[in-house]
């Protein structure tokens, strides 16, 4: 787990239940965690659209105030941490979907044949 520096304004703390998740709580009460995947997506819209960070920061910081308790995965049918039954899972398409800030996935297949 790291302490992020886009999230340094909320606490942080160390769970030793969930060791690769960051976890943080605002001023207000509310949690949320940041898994490694979904801050190396992060990562990449940051490198491919730089102006728009401060929009996603401050949506994950709306979902986080409407919902008080939210994981942001990398894969949200097997999130790494663990003991959130009542927390919602979301990954960064969730959050940049909405907003119209796309990084295309110019990944292909092989090209070649069996």
């Amino acid at each position: 787990m790291k302490n992020y520096e886009e999230w340094n304004k909320y606490k942080f703390e160390i769970e030793k239940q969930n060791p690769f998740s960051s976890k943080y709580t605002t001023s207000d009460g509310d949690v949320f965690y940041i898994e490694p995947i979904f801050y190396t997506m992060f990562s990449s819209f940051k490198d491919h659209h730089p102006n728009e960070v401060e929009r996603i920061l401050k949506e994950m910081e709306r979902v986080v105030k409407v919902n008080h308790k939210v994981i942001f995965t990398g894969n949200f049918e097997h999130p790494l941490t663990i003991g959130i039954d009542d927390f919602i899972i979301l990954e960064i398409f969730d959050i940049t979907d909405p907003l119209n800030i796309f990084v295309e996935d110019k990944s292909r297949g092989s090209d070649y044949g069996d």
